[in-house]
C-alpha cells in the first residue's frame, strides 16, 4: 500500500513542505530516498524500536520511503514521526483520513518518546501558507508554533498519543498563546539595566545618542573602566522589539536551536559577545550546511566585540558587507541561503595593547619586529 504524510525542511530561516511517501511491497530491505543525510538514513532504526514499543509491528517487507521534492537535501531527525506514521498507515495498522491536514514533525526515541526539533516557527509559517489545518509537534515546540494564528497546534509527548489521535481514540491537547500577553509580561525583560550604572555621565550620554540613532560605537579605555559593563546594558535602552522584529529574531534563534525552552517568542533584543578567538565562519555563518553566525544571532540587537585588536583581520574584514547591506548571503556548492544581520556593533579596546598607556611611570619605545608588526619594549631610562 502507498501512504503519504507531510513534514517540513528548514533552509536558512524559511521552510519547505516535504511529502513523505511510503510504499510497502514484497521484499526484505528498507530504502529512504530523496537526498537524505546520515541522520535521516539512521531514522529507520529508531522508528522500528519506537513502533515495537507501542505494541505495533514493523513490516518485514520491502519499504521504500521517498522524501519529496527530491532536489532538496533532508537533514536531521525531525522526519522520524512522519515516517513512522506513514509506515503504520501503509502496513494497515492504523487508518486515518486526517493525514493530509497536518504537518507532522518530531524526533523519536527508542521507547517512542517524541523529542523537540529546531525551526518550529518557520515551519508553522510555511504550513499556514500551504493551507494545512494544523501541526503535530513535540510538546516542547508547541507554544513556539502556536504564535501563528490560523493553525491548530497539537502537542505530543509519545508516538502512542499521535496514533490514538489519528485513530480518534483520544485527541491530543492543543496549544494556544497570545502574542499581546507575551509582550505585556516579558517586554524588555533583561537581567541587567542601564540605570544601575553610577557616574560615567559622558559615556552614558554618548550611548544614549548611539541607541537613539542606531549608531555603531567603539569604547576605548584602560582595563576596569566599565566598557563591558556599559556595553551589556546598552540593549536595555534600545526601543522595544516590534511584533515583526520579534518574529524574525525568533525564527533565527529557532533554526539555530538557541531559543530558550521556557520561551516561545523573543521579546528582548539579543546581545551577542563572541570571544576574540572566533573564526570568520562562526561570525558570519556558514559550514557545510549553512547555519546563522553571530551577526545573524545579533539581528535586531547588539553585537559586542571585546578586545577588538585581538580579533583576526580576516574576521573583521568579512563584516564589511553585512554592516552595509544588513544581510549576509552564504553560498555553497549545493545551496545558497540569506540571513538578516541588522545589528548595532559595539567594540571595546584598551588604549595600548601592552597597557603602558595606563601606567605613566613606565616608559616604552616602539620597535618593529621581523615580520613588520609594531611591538612595545620597556626599558630602564638609567641604562
Amino acid at each position: 500500500m502507498l501512504a503519504k504524510t507531510y513534514s517540513s525542511a528548514v533552509h536558512g530561516i524559511d521552510a519547505t513542505t516535504i511529502s513523505v511517501e511510503t510504499h510497502i511491497t514484497s521484499g526484505t530491505q528498507y530504502f529512504i530516498v530523496g537526498l537524505p543525510d546520515v541522520a535521516v538514513k539512521e531514522s529507520i532504526q529508531r522508528i522500528e524500536s519506537a513502533i515495537l514499543a507501542i505494541n505495533h509491528q514493523m513490516p518485514r517487507q520491502k519499504i521504500v520511503i521517498n522524501l519529496s521534492p527530491d532536489d532538496i537535501r533532508k537533514e536531521g531527525s525531525a522526519y522520524d514521526l512522519a515516517i513512522a506514521i506513514a509506515v503504520l498507515t501503509a502496513s494497515y495498522q492504523i487508518h486515518s483520513t486526517e493525514l493530509e491536514d497536518y504537518v507532522i514533525l518530531g524526533e523519536l526515541s527508542l521507547n517512542g518518546k517524541i523529542n523537540p526539533i529546531k525551526g518550529a516557527l518557520p515551519i508553522a509559517l510555511q504550513a499556514k501558507r500551504d493551507g494545512f489545518k494544523g501541526l503535530i509537534l513535540p510538546k516542547e515546540n508547541a507554544e513556539e508554533a502556536a504564535i501563528i494564528v490560523g493553525l491548530t497546534i497539537y502537542a505530543a509527548n509519545h508516538l502512542s498519543e499521535v496514533v490514538d489521535h489519528l485513530t480518534n481514540l483520544e485527541r491530543l491537547p492543543t496549544a494556544s498563546i497570545s502574542i499581546d500577553d507575551i509582550f505585556q509580561e516579558n517586554i524588555n525583560n533583561y537581567e541587567v539595566d542601564f540605570s544601575e550604572v553610577r557616574g560615567q555621565e559622558n559615556i552614558k550620554r554618548a550611548l544614549e545618542i548611539a541607541a537613539a540613532g542606531g549608531h555603531n560605537v567603539i569604547l576605548i579605555g584602560p582595563p576596569g573602566a566599565g566598557k563591558t559593563m556599559l556595553a551589556k546594558r546598552l540593549p536595555t535602552i534600545l526601543p522595544p522589539l516590534t511584533i515583526d522584529e520579534s518574529l524574525e529574531t525568533t525564527k533565527i534563534h529557532s533554526v539555530s536551536g538557541l531559543l530558550p525552552s521556557a520561551s516561545s517568542l523573543m521579546t528582548a533584543r539579543p546581545f551577542r559577545a563572541p570571544h576574540h578567538t572566533t573564526s570568520d565562519v562562526a561570525l558570519v555563518g556558514g559550514g557545510k550546511n549553512p547555519r546563522p553566525g553571530e551577526i545573524s544571532l545579533a539581528h535586531n540587537g547588539v553585537l559586542f566585540l571585546d578586545e577588538l585588536p585581538e580579533f583576526k583581520r580576516s574576521v573583521l574584514e568579512v563584516m564589511r558587507q553585512p554592516l552595509e547591506s544588513r544581510n549576509i548571503t552564504i553560498s555553497r556548492a549545493k545551496i545558497t541561503v540569506d540571513y538578516p544581520s541588522s545589528f548595532m556593533l559595539i567594540a571595546a579596546m584598551n588604549p595600548c595593547r601592552y597597557d603602558n598607556y595606563s601606567t605613566p611611570k613606565k616608559e616604552a619605545q616602539i620597535v618593529v619586529n621581523r615580520v613588520g608588526y609594531p611591538t612595545f619594549q620597556k626599558f630602564n631610562k638609567f641604562l
